[in-house]
């Protein structure tokens, strides 16, 4: 029986070192080059074997002295943002315009630890435990790669869990909760063609620009008055480009944005609502609209039994010691962790990180002074080595 508990907290500052030095070293979505060696040289420390998945991803495969067929996976995103941190940290990033602002790099971290803990007990490990460190969730290719090439990912895994750090549940207290958990998510360009023309003679000329004007004040209607006030939806527009001069009456426009939806149902009618908004009001008044999509994410949905199964691997490891809750709101960002549960049961696990005697760990995701209490962080490799040693020790 391994005591994992005690052993994350032996580890506590190995956790600590790896999380700082990834968030120092900050790498955009499938340029995670550096991450991936580091993660390379500390599962080669570890003796797990270990291969390459696509050019920046790594997958560890430990298997236990107690022969079994069983498999469990474990997966941790290792990518990070564009975006200028704040300056001040002694492990702020290295990298100006790139940060670690979602905490990537601390479940990178917290892998790792997992993966020495179980590594340094292999005698007691039943069956085969897959360490996913997966590249690009943030811009929702990674599991896609991953799903994709699962003989070398997945394997024969019947289970995998996934955490993310949460600066909304206070350090100590996990959110496991059964349903949906995840928007979808889908990025779209609107590219609009108009005609150039001076802005004293406006009627000669097409104006791309006040034709996206239109559709960004149309899209928001959409939202309030062809879906329901009960069903979750988002169309936010986060980008507009247009125009060459003050004066000219602009010849093209493009913006860009994202809609988030928390049903499938709901999520085709509001992408076809704005196809069909777009090319009318261009048309309207002129000019011309094409719509690209990109499927970021589905709508990420606990299963009741994985929930439950989490929630006793959990008990087993910290008792009634450690707060879960089990009815944490919607939450409107999405997560490509959701191709993995179209394969195999999989239970996404929000691990709070936040304190407010740490600044920045309630700061929300994505923003300049992002933080995580790192005290968190034996808490999350605990849950990660506890959930693969009671999966493989309780289904057979």
């Amino acid at each position: 029986m391994i005591d994992i508990l005690n052993k994350a907290r032996d580890n506590r500052d190995y956790i600590i070192e790896l999380r700082r030095d990834f968030h120092s070293h900050p790498e955009l979505s499938l340029q995670e080059f550096r991450t991936t060696e580091r993660i390379e040289i500390e599962l080669e420390k570890l003796g797990i074997k270990h291969k390459r998945v696509s050019e920046t991803g790594v997958v560890g495969i430990l298997e236990g002295d107690l022969k079994s067929e069983n498999e469990v996976a474990l997966r941790a995103d290792i990518d990070a943002l564009p975006i200028l941190e704040i300056k001040g940290r002694e492990y702020g990033s290295k990298n100006p315009g790139v940060m670690h602002a979602c905490g990537h790099d601390s479940h990178t971290a917290m892998l790792l630890g997992a993966a020495k803990i179980l590594s340094e007990h292999k005698s007691s490990l039943k069956g085969k435990v897959r360490f996913l460190f997966q590249p690009a969730e943030e811009i929702g290719t990674g599991g896609k790669i991953f799903v994709n090439k699962k003989c070398d990912t997945l394997g024969k895994a019947n289970r995998i869990l996934g955490i993310h750090c949460a600066p909304d549940l206070r350090s100590g207290t996990i959110g496991i909760k059964k349903g949906i958990n995840n928007a979808s998510v889908d990025h779209f360009t609107i590219k609009i063609t108009g005609k150039e023309a001076h802005v004293c003679k406006p009627e000669e000329g097409v104006d791309a620009l006040y034709i996206a004007s239109q559709i960004v004040v149309t899209l928001q209607g959409i939202v309030s008055r062809m879906t329901s006030p009960i069903e979750p939806v988002i169309i936010g527009v986060g980008k507009l480009e247009a125009g060459t001069a003050y004066n000219i009456v602009a010849g093209s426009a493009v913006l860009e944005g994202t809609t988030r939806n928390v049903s499938d149902e709901n999520r085709k009618k509001v992408n076809n609502l704005i196809n069909d908004a777009a090319k009318s009001i261009a048309k309207l008044y002129g000019g011309d609209a094409i719509v690209e999509w990109e499927d970021f994410a589905s709508v990420l949905v606990n299963p009741e039994t994985g929930c439950d199964e989490a929630i006793k691997a959990v008990r087993g490891v910290f008792g009634n010691d450690l707060k879960i809750k089990t009815d944490r709101d919607i939450y409107l960002s999405g997560d490509d962790f959701c191709e993995y549960q179209k394969e195999i049961e999989g239970v996404y696990v929000y691990l709070g990180t936040g304190n407010p005697d740490v600044p920045g760990s309630e700061n929300p995701y994505h923003t300049f002074d992002f933080d995580i209490d790192e005290n968190a962080l034996e808490i999350g490799a605990a849950i990660y080595a506890g959930y693969a040693d009671w999966v493989l020790n309780n289904l057979d």
